[in-house]
């Protein structure tokens, strides 16, 4: 098994248990499109009816971090860093890396990233 399948493998093990308690893990991928995640957000939850307390961002400028077993590593590190008892997986990419209002204006579409112009992150479906 390579170091990828193995931080991949362990991350998925620890999202496929559900919920045993606090602190959460939450981890979402974004990317360009729905085919490259170009960056890894992971969040941590404290306790119930709480915003996360920590954030932390990994980026890929030109790989998909899903495919980085260092920077993988680094993401199940800060995960066991913070003892998270649950995790929570996003399936697939669910938007574009880049954030409303910091690296583009509110209210308008990402011009990066056309892909995700007037589309669903969660199904990924164009919206009318």
């Amino acid at each position: 098994m390579s170091l990828r399948e193995r931080y991949i493998k362990a991350l998925r093990k620890k999202a496929k248990r559900g919920f045993a308690g606090y602190p959460v893990a939450t981890i979402a991928f974004y990317g360009p499109n729905d085919k490259r995640a170009s960056k890894v957000a992971v969040g941590i939850i404290l306790g119930e009816d709480q915003s996360a307390t920590h954030l932390m961002r990994w980026d890929s400028a030109d790989g998909d971090v899903r495919s980085d077993p260092l920077l993988l590593a680094e993401v199940l590190a800060y995960i066991r860093g913070h003892g998270a008892a649950s995790v929570l997986l996003a399936d697939g990419i669910i938007g574009c890396p880049h954030e409303e209002g910091i690296d583009y204006p509110e209210g308008e579409v990402c011009p990066v990233c056309p892909f995700w112009a007037h589309r669903d992150r969660w199904t990924g479906e164009r919206e009318h």
